[in-house]
Protein backbone atom coordinates (compact mmCIF):
# COMPACT_ATOMS: atom_id res chain seq x y z
CA UNK A 1 0.00 0.00 0.00
CA UNK A 2 1.48 3.55 -1.16
CA UNK A 3 1.76 5.91 1.70
CA UNK A 4 0.71 9.28 1.24
CA UNK A 5 4.10 11.64 1.06
CA UNK A 6 3.54 14.57 3.45
CA UNK A 7 2.08 17.68 1.97
CA UNK A 8 4.74 20.54 1.71
CA UNK A 9 3.76 23.83 0.39
CA UNK A 10 5.96 26.24 -1.67
CA UNK A 11 4.67 28.99 0.56
CA UNK A 12 6.35 27.11 3.86
CA UNK A 13 8.81 28.99 5.87
CA UNK A 14 12.39 27.39 6.99
CA UNK A 15 13.64 27.64 10.26
CA UNK A 16 16.09 30.57 10.22
CA UNK A 17 19.22 31.50 11.62
CA UNK A 18 19.29 32.18 15.53
CA UNK A 19 18.71 35.51 15.95
CA UNK A 20 22.10 37.25 17.35
CA UNK A 21 22.20 38.75 20.78
CA UNK A 22 21.49 42.77 20.60
CA UNK A 23 24.28 43.14 23.04
CA UNK A 24 27.89 43.20 22.26
CA UNK A 25 29.18 40.46 24.79
CA UNK A 26 32.50 41.08 24.19
CA UNK A 27 32.58 44.53 25.02
CA UNK A 28 30.19 43.60 28.31
CA UNK A 29 32.75 41.21 29.68
CA UNK A 30 35.92 43.53 28.75
CA UNK A 31 33.75 45.94 31.07
CA UNK A 32 33.18 43.44 33.81
CA UNK A 33 37.07 42.92 33.21
CA UNK A 34 37.90 46.22 33.89
CA UNK A 35 35.69 46.37 36.89
CA UNK A 36 37.34 43.83 38.48
CA UNK A 37 41.08 44.57 37.93
CA UNK A 38 41.09 48.57 37.65
CA UNK A 39 44.18 49.67 39.31
CA UNK A 40 45.16 52.66 41.13
CA UNK A 41 45.52 55.72 39.30
CA UNK A 42 49.09 55.65 39.82
CA UNK A 43 49.84 52.83 38.08
CA UNK A 44 47.77 53.90 34.92
CA UNK A 45 49.91 57.04 35.03
CA UNK A 46 53.17 55.16 35.13
CA UNK A 47 52.14 53.10 32.31
CA UNK A 48 51.21 56.05 30.29
CA UNK A 49 54.24 58.12 31.15
CA UNK A 50 56.70 55.49 29.75
CA UNK A 51 54.80 55.09 26.79
CA UNK A 52 52.88 51.33 27.32
CA UNK A 53 49.57 51.76 25.25
CA UNK A 54 47.84 48.44 27.45
CA UNK A 55 47.84 51.44 30.34
CA UNK A 56 46.68 53.88 27.90
CA UNK A 57 44.38 51.89 26.41
CA UNK A 58 42.77 50.72 29.73
CA UNK A 59 42.63 54.66 30.98
CA UNK A 60 40.81 55.84 27.86
CA UNK A 61 38.52 53.07 28.48
CA UNK A 62 37.96 54.62 32.15
CA UNK A 63 37.64 58.03 30.91
CA UNK A 64 34.74 56.87 28.49
CA UNK A 65 32.62 54.69 31.07
CA UNK A 66 29.95 56.49 32.40
CA UNK A 67 30.25 54.56 36.21
CA UNK A 68 31.44 57.06 38.68
CA UNK A 69 33.79 54.41 40.26
CA UNK A 70 35.69 54.58 36.92
CA UNK A 71 35.24 58.42 36.58
CA UNK A 72 37.04 59.06 39.64
CA UNK A 73 40.12 57.06 39.02
CA UNK A 74 40.09 58.82 35.12
CA UNK A 75 40.43 62.00 36.22
CA UNK A 76 43.01 61.32 38.81
CA UNK A 77 44.86 59.45 35.42
CA UNK A 78 43.94 63.44 33.75
CA UNK A 79 45.30 65.66 36.35
CA UNK A 80 48.57 63.48 37.16
CA UNK A 81 48.86 63.59 33.14
CA UNK A 82 48.13 66.98 32.23
CA UNK A 83 51.81 68.59 33.19
CA UNK A 84 52.81 66.43 30.83
CA UNK A 85 50.56 67.29 27.79
CA UNK A 86 50.28 70.12 25.40
CA UNK A 87 53.23 69.90 23.29
CA UNK A 88 51.76 68.24 20.34
CA UNK A 89 50.19 69.61 17.44
CA UNK A 90 46.59 68.75 17.12
CA UNK A 91 44.96 67.96 14.06
CA UNK A 92 40.93 68.00 13.11
CA UNK A 93 40.01 66.54 10.17
CA UNK A 94 36.55 66.61 8.27
CA UNK A 95 34.69 66.62 5.28
CA UNK A 96 31.82 65.84 3.34
CA UNK A 97 30.63 62.02 2.59
CA UNK A 98 33.03 59.71 0.60
CA UNK A 99 35.57 62.44 1.09
CA UNK A 100 38.11 59.52 1.55
CA UNK A 101 39.00 60.53 5.67
CA UNK A 102 40.19 57.47 6.69
CA UNK A 103 42.53 56.50 3.58
CA UNK A 104 43.74 60.59 3.79
CA UNK A 105 44.69 60.09 7.24
CA UNK A 106 46.43 56.78 6.76
CA UNK A 107 48.42 58.15 3.80
CA UNK A 108 49.34 61.04 6.13
CA UNK A 109 50.15 59.15 9.04
CA UNK A 110 52.73 56.88 7.21
CA UNK A 111 54.25 60.06 5.79
CA UNK A 112 54.55 61.07 9.27
CA UNK A 113 55.69 57.80 10.85
CA UNK A 114 58.52 57.65 8.24
CA UNK A 115 59.55 61.43 9.40
CA UNK A 116 60.41 59.57 13.34
CA UNK A 117 56.83 61.23 14.43
CA UNK A 118 54.18 59.19 16.70
CA UNK A 119 50.85 59.34 15.35
CA UNK A 120 47.51 59.05 17.30
CA UNK A 121 44.17 58.75 15.50
CA UNK A 122 41.27 59.52 17.57
CA UNK A 123 38.40 58.05 15.28
CA UNK A 124 35.23 58.96 16.05
CA UNK A 125 32.34 57.08 14.73
CA UNK A 126 28.71 57.81 14.52
CA UNK A 127 26.42 56.36 17.11
CA UNK A 128 22.49 54.69 16.11
CA UNK A 129 20.22 56.61 17.56
CA UNK A 130 18.63 53.76 18.10
CA UNK A 131 20.65 51.45 19.48
CA UNK A 132 23.00 53.66 20.59
CA UNK A 133 25.91 51.52 18.83
CA UNK A 134 28.56 51.87 16.34
CA UNK A 135 30.42 50.48 14.20
CA UNK A 136 34.08 51.30 15.45
CA UNK A 137 35.78 50.04 11.78
CA UNK A 138 38.44 52.26 11.52
CA UNK A 139 41.44 50.16 12.04
CA UNK A 140 40.14 47.89 9.44
CA UNK A 141 40.27 51.34 7.28
CA UNK A 142 43.91 51.87 8.23
CA UNK A 143 45.11 48.87 8.79
CA UNK A 144 48.49 49.57 7.67
CA UNK A 145 48.72 52.38 10.09
CA UNK A 146 47.23 50.61 12.55
CA UNK A 147 50.23 48.33 12.99
CA UNK A 148 52.69 50.44 13.07
CA UNK A 149 54.57 50.70 15.73
CA UNK A 150 54.81 54.67 15.84
CA UNK A 151 50.99 54.76 15.70
CA UNK A 152 47.98 54.14 17.68
CA UNK A 153 44.21 54.00 16.34
CA UNK A 154 41.53 54.35 19.05
CA UNK A 155 38.26 54.90 18.04
CA UNK A 156 35.24 55.86 19.98
CA UNK A 157 31.48 56.04 19.46
CA UNK A 158 30.19 59.53 19.07
CA UNK A 159 27.44 58.83 21.37
CA UNK A 160 25.40 61.75 20.25
CA UNK A 161 27.77 64.46 21.13
CA UNK A 162 27.26 67.38 19.06
CA UNK A 163 29.59 67.64 16.22
CA UNK A 164 30.35 63.83 15.90
CA UNK A 165 33.32 63.77 18.73
CA UNK A 166 32.96 62.10 21.38
CA UNK A 167 31.94 62.89 25.47
CA UNK A 168 35.70 62.86 26.62
CA UNK A 169 38.05 62.94 23.46
CA UNK A 170 39.60 66.06 24.89
CA UNK A 171 40.89 64.19 28.03
CA UNK A 172 41.89 61.67 25.31
CA UNK A 173 44.44 63.83 23.73
CA UNK A 174 46.03 65.25 27.18
CA UNK A 175 46.73 61.02 28.03
CA UNK A 176 47.97 60.24 24.34
CA UNK A 177 50.14 63.37 24.73
CA UNK A 178 51.56 62.47 27.91
CA UNK A 179 52.25 59.12 26.52
CA UNK A 180 54.67 60.66 23.73
CA UNK A 181 52.66 61.37 20.86
CA UNK A 182 53.92 64.17 19.02
CA UNK A 183 50.55 64.54 16.63
CA UNK A 184 47.06 64.00 17.55
CA UNK A 185 44.30 63.71 14.47
CA UNK A 186 40.77 63.72 15.55
CA UNK A 187 38.42 62.71 13.06
CA UNK A 188 35.34 63.35 12.98
CA UNK A 189 32.23 61.68 11.30
CA UNK A 190 31.82 64.12 8.28
CA UNK A 191 30.24 67.29 7.74
CA UNK A 192 27.84 68.20 10.19
CA UNK A 193 25.77 71.47 12.00
CA UNK A 194 28.16 71.73 14.68
CA UNK A 195 32.01 70.75 13.67
CA UNK A 196 32.57 73.82 16.22
CA UNK A 197 33.33 71.07 18.26
CA UNK A 198 36.65 69.76 16.44
CA UNK A 199 37.49 73.49 15.84
CA UNK A 200 37.34 73.82 19.95
CA UNK A 201 40.05 71.04 20.45
CA UNK A 202 42.31 71.30 17.46
CA UNK A 203 45.29 73.76 16.40
CA UNK A 204 44.50 73.17 12.65
CA UNK A 205 41.06 72.40 11.15
CA UNK A 206 41.42 70.73 7.84
CA UNK A 207 37.98 70.54 5.33
CA UNK A 208 38.96 67.86 3.03
CA UNK A 209 36.90 67.50 -0.18
CA UNK A 210 36.37 65.50 -3.37
CA UNK A 211 36.49 66.52 -6.99
CA UNK A 212 32.69 67.94 -8.19
CA UNK A 213 32.76 70.52 -5.08
CA UNK A 214 30.82 72.78 -7.24
CA UNK A 215 28.06 70.82 -6.23
CA UNK A 216 29.58 69.53 -3.15
CA UNK A 217 29.87 73.43 -1.47
CA UNK A 218 26.01 73.56 -2.00
CA UNK A 219 26.01 71.26 1.14
CA UNK A 220 28.16 72.68 3.29
CA UNK A 221 27.87 75.43 6.11
CA UNK A 222 29.26 78.74 5.62
CA UNK A 223 30.74 78.56 8.92
CA UNK A 224 32.63 75.26 8.26
CA UNK A 225 34.55 77.15 5.34
CA UNK A 226 34.83 79.89 7.79
CA UNK A 227 36.52 77.54 10.15
CA UNK A 228 38.81 75.88 8.04
CA UNK A 229 42.54 76.76 8.57
CA UNK A 230 43.01 74.52 5.07
CA UNK A 231 41.45 72.72 2.80
CA UNK A 232 42.56 69.99 0.49
CA UNK A 233 41.08 67.94 -2.36
CA UNK A 234 41.39 64.78 -1.98
CA UNK A 235 41.29 62.13 -5.05
CA UNK A 236 43.13 63.99 -7.76
CA UNK A 237 44.39 61.27 -9.53
CA UNK A 238 43.85 59.92 -12.81
CA UNK A 239 40.78 61.21 -14.76
CA UNK A 240 39.77 63.60 -11.62
CA UNK A 241 42.68 65.74 -11.84
CA UNK A 242 41.44 68.15 -14.19
CA UNK A 243 38.30 68.24 -12.00
CA UNK A 244 40.16 68.37 -8.40
CA UNK A 245 41.56 71.35 -9.99
CA UNK A 246 38.55 72.85 -11.02
CA UNK A 247 37.05 72.15 -7.34
CA UNK A 248 40.40 73.78 -5.68
CA UNK A 249 39.82 77.07 -7.80
CA UNK A 250 36.14 77.22 -7.07
CA UNK A 251 37.10 76.78 -3.30
CA UNK A 252 39.97 79.55 -3.78
CA UNK A 253 37.08 82.14 -4.89
CA UNK A 254 34.56 81.25 -2.23
CA UNK A 255 37.43 81.61 0.01
CA UNK A 256 37.91 85.44 -1.21
CA UNK A 257 34.26 86.42 -0.29
CA UNK A 258 35.02 85.47 3.71
CA UNK A 259 36.46 87.79 6.31
CA UNK A 260 39.78 87.71 6.75
CA UNK A 261 40.98 84.69 9.37
CA UNK A 262 41.62 85.42 12.84
CA UNK A 263 45.03 83.05 12.96
CA UNK A 264 46.24 85.88 10.39
CA UNK A 265 47.12 83.37 7.84
CA UNK A 266 44.84 82.71 4.81
CA UNK A 267 43.79 79.56 4.17
CA UNK A 268 45.07 77.41 1.49
CA UNK A 269 43.68 74.97 -1.22
CA UNK A 270 45.59 72.30 -2.17
CA UNK A 271 44.66 68.72 -4.49
CA UNK A 272 46.11 65.44 -3.08
CA UNK A 273 45.96 61.31 -3.79
CA UNK A 274 45.81 59.49 -0.89
CA UNK A 275 45.50 56.28 -3.21
CA UNK A 276 49.13 57.42 -4.95
CA UNK A 277 50.26 59.14 -2.00
CA UNK A 278 50.53 62.61 -4.30
CA UNK A 279 50.88 65.80 -2.67
CA UNK A 280 50.74 64.13 0.82
CA UNK A 281 54.44 66.13 2.05
CA UNK A 282 52.66 69.47 0.51
CA UNK A 283 49.23 68.89 2.88
CA UNK A 284 51.48 68.56 5.91
CA UNK A 285 54.35 71.39 4.43
CA UNK A 286 50.96 73.87 4.61
CA UNK A 287 49.93 72.36 8.43
CA UNK A 288 53.66 72.97 9.45
CA UNK A 289 54.03 76.16 7.92
CA UNK A 290 50.76 77.43 9.84
CA UNK A 291 51.55 75.98 13.05
CA UNK A 292 54.82 77.82 12.96
CA UNK A 293 53.05 81.66 11.58
CA UNK A 294 50.55 81.31 14.79
CA UNK A 295 53.38 80.03 17.10
CA UNK A 296 54.94 83.51 16.22
CA UNK A 297 52.50 85.87 16.04
CA UNK A 298 50.55 84.51 19.07
CA UNK A 299 47.53 83.09 17.74
CA UNK A 300 48.59 79.48 18.57
CA UNK A 301 49.01 80.23 22.36
CA UNK A 302 45.55 82.61 22.60
CA UNK A 303 43.90 79.73 21.32
CA UNK A 304 44.69 76.87 23.39
CA UNK A 305 43.58 79.33 26.55
CA UNK A 306 40.53 79.99 24.66
CA UNK A 307 40.09 76.36 24.50
CA UNK A 308 41.07 75.69 28.27
CA UNK A 309 38.27 78.33 29.03
CA UNK A 310 35.45 76.69 26.92
CA UNK A 311 36.27 73.61 28.22
CA UNK A 312 35.16 74.94 31.78
CA UNK A 313 32.28 76.14 30.48
CA UNK A 314 31.31 72.71 29.15
CA UNK A 315 32.18 70.63 32.03
CA UNK A 316 29.89 73.10 34.35
CA UNK A 317 27.25 72.43 31.80
CA UNK A 318 27.67 68.87 32.04
CA UNK A 319 27.74 68.78 35.34
CA UNK A 320 25.20 70.86 36.14
CA UNK A 321 22.80 68.39 33.67
CA UNK A 322 23.99 65.37 35.79
CA UNK A 323 23.23 67.00 38.90
CA UNK A 324 19.92 67.99 37.67
CA UNK A 325 18.98 64.24 36.04
CA UNK A 326 20.42 62.66 39.58
CA UNK A 327 17.90 64.67 41.69
CA UNK A 328 15.77 62.43 43.63
CA UNK A 329 12.56 64.65 43.17
CA UNK A 330 13.36 64.93 39.64
CA UNK A 331 13.90 61.39 39.22
CA UNK A 332 10.43 60.46 40.77
CA UNK A 333 8.57 63.33 39.04
CA UNK A 334 10.32 63.10 35.48
CA UNK A 335 8.12 59.79 34.27
CA UNK A 336 5.00 62.00 35.64
CA UNK A 337 5.64 64.87 33.36
CA UNK A 338 6.53 62.74 30.29
CA UNK A 339 3.77 60.85 30.66
CA UNK A 340 1.67 64.13 30.70
CA UNK A 341 3.07 65.35 28.06
CA UNK A 342 2.55 62.20 25.77
CA UNK A 343 -1.28 62.48 26.34
CA UNK A 344 -0.96 66.42 25.84
CA UNK A 345 -2.15 67.30 28.99
CA UNK A 346 0.61 69.48 30.11
CA UNK A 347 3.06 71.57 27.35
CA UNK A 348 7.05 70.82 27.19
CA UNK A 349 7.33 74.13 28.90
CA UNK A 350 5.37 73.50 31.55
CA UNK A 351 6.57 70.37 32.79
CA UNK A 352 10.32 71.84 32.49
CA UNK A 353 9.49 74.91 34.80
CA UNK A 354 7.56 71.85 37.23
CA UNK A 355 10.83 69.29 37.08
CA UNK A 356 13.22 72.58 37.79
CA UNK A 357 10.90 73.69 40.36
CA UNK A 358 11.03 70.41 42.03
CA UNK A 359 14.99 70.68 41.47
CA UNK A 360 15.33 73.68 43.20
CA UNK A 361 12.79 72.76 46.63
CA UNK A 362 14.93 69.70 46.89
CA UNK A 363 18.28 71.58 46.96
CA UNK A 364 16.41 73.96 49.86
CA UNK A 365 15.66 70.88 51.85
Amino acid sequence: MNQKKPFKSALSVNDGIEKPDSMNQTAIERLKSLKKNILPSGRYVEGILKGDIVMLSQAITLIESALPGHQQVAQEVIAACLPHSGKAVRLGITGVPGAGKSTFIEALGMFLVNQHKKIAVLAIDPSSQRSKGSILGDKTRMEQLANHPKAYIRPSAASGTLGGVARKTRESIILCEASGFDTIIVETVGVGQSETAVFSMVDFFLLLLISGAGDELQGIKRGIMEMADGIVVNKADGDNILKANRARSECENALHLFPPSESGVNPKVLTCSSLENVNIDGVWQMISDFIAVTKENGYYEKKRLDQAVQIMHESIEGQLKSHFYNNESVRNLLPVIEQAIQEQKMSSYIGAIQLFEAYFLNLKK
